[in-house]
Parts: structure tokens; sequence; C-alpha cells
């Protein structure tokens, strides 16, 4: 899938996550958010001027949240993102309101709907994992200006073949083929076995 269609995903096929900012004290503090709408480059929810979750996007500019959907563990699809947010105001509360119909019976008043302000994630970066699948199914992807960072553990050209790290993959995606094995990245749980019992050290962590 393309950035677009994950950040769609979220809005449409979620909505609901939960979302973590940072207090005063750098201390976590969650919350659960609506992400209300999306472009091919940006997410947009709302909050109240009121709440103390306004005061940490104000001060700090930046979230991370996961949105999660499946009955349980084994038929969940979770996708995570983190990035800058900006407030953009009010002007946009009508759209999302229009899009978000529910939000009329929690702020029934036009009067009421004035305490509301939209913040925009702007930039970031994004990871998506699915359970439901066969081995397991991950990708990254980034939008705005951020750039993607490379994570998991990846084989050098130390690797002498002798398997070990293909035995201990949950997910059968080390790919023996050839010398130096390659992990299938968009396979891989990130769980570190083959770094572990790697007796060469061939296998690093990016």
């Amino acid at each position: 899938m393309k950035t677009e269609d994950y950040l769609k995903y979220i809005v449409n096929e979620i909505h609901r996550t939960v979302a973590a900012t940072t207090d005063d004290n750098n201390l976590p503090v969650t919350c659960a958010i609506d992400m209300m709408d999306a472009d091919g480059n940006s997410l947009y929810f709302l909050t109240a001027k009121g709440k103390s979750f306004y005061d940490r996007l104000k001060k700090r500019n930046y979230i991370a949240f996961t949105a999660m959907k499946g009955e349980d563990t084994l038929t969940s699809t979770a996708v995570s993102v983190r990035g800058k947010v900006r407030e953009l105001g009010f002007d946009k509360i009508p759209e999302l309101f229009e899009k978000n119909p529910y939000m009329y019976k929690i702020y029934p008043a036009e009067e009421s709907r004035l305490a509301l302000t939209v913040f925009q994630i702007y930039e970031g970066c994004g990871e998506w994992f699915d359970l439901s699948k066969n081995p397991i199914e991950r990708a990254s992807f980034t939008f705005g200006k951020a750039k993607r960072q490379q994570e998991g553990y990846e084989i050098t050209g130390a690797c002498t073949g002798c398997g070990s790290c293909a035995k201990v993959c949950p997910q059968n995606c080390v790919s023996t083929d050839a010398i130096p094995f390659v992990i299938q990245q968009e396979h891989c749980l990130h769980c570190g076995n083959c770094y572990s019992v790697c007796p060469t050290g061939a296998v690093i962590k990016r």
C-alpha cells in the first residue's frame, strides 16, 4: 500500500486510536483520540482548548498513537504513527463534523463547538503490522518531510551459512537460498532471536 492508503485506513477502517504525549516531567500520558480525516500526506483530529491534552500538544508539537482492529490478537491489524503536529484552528471544524456526524451528539450546540480546534499531523513515520497473515506482514511508511528509518535486523557478509538464525526464527523469514542469508523484512517480528544466536556476529541491529 501507499502512504495515503495507510492514513485512510486509520481513519476509515479503525478511526479510534490511543495517543501518547508527554507532560512537563517528560512522562508519557495516553488518551483516546479519533482520527477524523486524512489526505495523501497528513492526518487530522480535534480536541478542546481546555483539555490538558491540548496544552501538551502545544508545548511539545508531537504525538504518537496506535490504532488497532481485530477481534483478538491473531486477527489484529495495527498501525502506529509518530509525528509532528500543528494547530489549524476552528476553520476545519464544520468539515470534520460533516464527515463525523456523531460529533453533533457530543457538541450539539453551535456555541459549544467554539471550544474546539483542529490539529494536523503533517510529518511523521508509521508502522503497519498485520498478525492476521501467516507469516505476519509488516511495512513502514513516512509522510511529510520525514525520512525513513530502518529498524529490525539484517545479516551481513560475515554470515557463514551455519543456519542457526533460521532455526530460531518464529516466522521462518530467513531466506537461506544464498550466503549471506537474507531476512525477509516484510515478515520479520523484530524479536532478535537471530541476533542472539549468530556465532559470528553476522546479524546486526539496524
